[in-house]
């Protein structure tokens, strides 16, 4: 999977589940302020993840993910490397 496919899917999911507009979606964007992302929805996106690009989460992994880029960052090496 390509890096604009993989980002493509990941804003897709984030407007549909998350109700997010496209305009919201910046690289820099931080997940908990700008784009309102609590700790329920962390668990959401975890499934939502693993569903859909094949690979296992761990909680800790999130802890260092603040901007929409760091997000993007982790599922492009993680689904790269699956």
């Amino acid at each position: 999977m390509e890096t604009q496919e993989i980002i493509s899917k990941i804003n897709n999911f984030l407007i549909d589940e998350f109700e997010l507009e496209e305009s919201q979606l910046q690289p820099a964007a931080s997940l908990k302020e700008t784009l309102e992302i609590d700790s329920l929805d962390y668990v959401d996106l975890v499934v939502i993840i693993e569903k859909n690009f094949g690979f296992k989460v761990k909680g800790e992994d999130f802890a260092g993910i603040k901007t929409l880029q760091d997000f993007y960052d982790y599922i492009i090496k993680h689904a790269k490397s699956n």
